[in-house]
């Protein structure tokens, strides 16, 4: 399937609806709820954090979030890093993962961006393997949490 979706302000009319996704609960240890990422971007302004719901017609199916455009520094890499990527376990394995992904780059191209950060815990169950099928590549470094490093040169996909 060839999910189609759009990335989507989040205001009060659709927020409830978006903090009610969740992903599978096995998952809960790779990706923070996106409550707790509302509050990850309150507590980091200097990470200019932007997000997105993902809908698929009205439905909100996902989120999104990144640091947008910062310059780097100590815990801060980029200048665009891929901070949370969540599909609801109800919507997995529909394509929303890559379609996301195929939005956010198109997004990052167009504002002239030439490669995207993002970082994953590793073990069991890790979306390293989702990452790298989309076409990231470890850096070889870790962040101070010790999740490893990835990276999307833009130029590289279609």
């Amino acid at each position: 399937m060839s999910a189609q979706i759009r990335l989507v302000e989040i205001t009060d009319a659709n927020r409830d609806a978006v903090v009610a996704l969740r992903v599978h609960p096995s998952q809960e240890r790779f990706v923070a709820s996106v409550e707790r990422s509302f509050q990850d971007a309150r507590e980091n302004p200097e990470a200019k954090p932007w997000f997105r719901a993902v809908c698929d017609g009205d439905t909100p199916v996902g989120f999104v979030m990144l640091c947008w455009d910062l310059v780097p520094g100590p815990g801060l890499l980029g200048p665009f890093f891929l901070w949370r990527l969540l599909v609801d376990a109800e919507h997995q394995g529909r394509g929303y993962g890559r379609a996301i992904l195929n939005e956010v780059v198109a997004l990052l191209r167009a504002a002239g961006a030439t490669e995207l950060l993002t970082s994953c815990v590793p073990g069991e169950g890790s979306p390293e393997p989702f990452y790298r099928g989309f076409g990231f590549v470890p850096t070889g470094e870790t962040d101070e949490d010790g999740e490893v490093i990835l990276r999307l040169e833009l130029g590289s996909r279609p």
